[in-house]
């Protein structure tokens, strides 16, 4: 038995051109959890987190839209709201696969805090865009009025996307209780979206901060947390490539440390998507952890058994 987390892509519950209804949400979901049955009934114990980028996306319309009649949420808030939200899907669309394949298992979804320091440099520098495309008239109105920090998208017509900070996760502050549970046999369903990024004041209070943390990171951190075996990062493609998307690419199957950093090191896998994955890989195995393996969810099975993928070792 390894004790593993599995971090979901975006893709596993929403596919980039659909609306995102629950319907289209579920039916992703049950995709998902079918390829996540394999690794369990193998014997495997998994901790699950994912992405909340086009749900979360989709919110801050909403609470834009309603904006005369409600008062929007904060970034923070609507992080915890879509937690809640897939985790629910999540949880329950996986109770049901567990209950017909007769395996009894608890599954919980605990909505996760996740500590950054209110000194780190992605405060000072927001990069990671988030919701809807904006106009230039509604850039100047948000920009005035709510204080946000936009970013000229290249496309057709002058189009902005409103960018938040990214800071580094340091620790999961529920860390102890998502081990409890996991030690006790339930499936944990943590961390989402990159958890709820929140800072210490001098009395210890907790508050939290206008930000998203990269779901891999995070997920790396709770990796730590319950001192898993594996960690797997679920993605659009099978295995990690060198010279991306060009004639002479070349795909990744076992990658040392060493050489992981130097290609990171060298710009092969760029910030905003397979990045950060590598960096996930890499804090997981500089840990201690066994290993980490990057591939599809359609591969995850076979990837688990060294014959997909792309793994990272020591």
């Amino acid at each position: 038995m390894k004790k593993m987390v599995i971090a979901l892509g975006g893709n596993a519950i929403k596919e980039w051109n659909q609306k995102g209804s629950a319907e289209e949400q579920l039916e992703h979901l049950r995709r998902s959890c079918f390829h996540m049955m394999k690794i369990i009934r193998r014997g495997h114990h998994i901790v699950i987190t994912h992405g909340n980028g086009p749900q979360v996306g989709n919110l801050l319309i909403q609470q834009e839209k309603s904006a005369r009649e409600i008062p929007p949420q904060p970034l923070d808030v609507c992080d915890a709201m879509t937690q809640g939200q897939i985790g629910y899907m999540i949880q329950q669309t996986l109770f049901n696969e567990l209950k017909d394949a007769g395996i009894h298992r608890d599954v919980v979804t605990l909505i996760t805090q996740v500590i950054v320091d209110k000194g780190d440099p992605g405060f000072q520098n927001p990069t990671k865009p988030i919701g809807p495309f904006y106009s230039k008239i509604q850039k100047e109105k948000y920009g005035k009025h709510r204080g946000h920090v936009f970013q000229k998208v290249e496309m057709k017509g002058e189009r902005y996307r409103r960018v938040v900070p990214s800071p580094n996760p340091l620790r999961i502050v529920e860390a102890k209780v998502i081990k409890d549970l996991f030690e006790s046999g339930v499936i944990v369903i943590a961390s989402e979206g990159g958890g709820l990024p929140v800072t210490l004041d001098g009395r210890g209070h907790l508050h939290g901060v206008e930000a998203v943390i990269d779901k891999d990171l995070a997920g790396e951190k709770l990796a730590e947390s319950v001192s898993a075996d594996l960690l797997m990062i679920l993605t659009e493609v099978d295995q990690v490539y060198l010279n991306f998307g060009k004639k002479d690419q070349k795909g990744l199957r076992i990658v040392r440390l060493e050489e992981a950093k130097k290609h990171l090191s060298e710009g092969q896998f760029p910030p905003g998507s397979m990045g950060p994955k590598i960096e996930a890989c890499i804090r997981f195995v500089e840990y201690g952890g066994e290993k980490a393996i990057i591939t599809c969810l359609e591969c995850a099975d076979e990837a688990l058994e060294g014959r997909g993928g792309t793994q990272i070792v020591p």
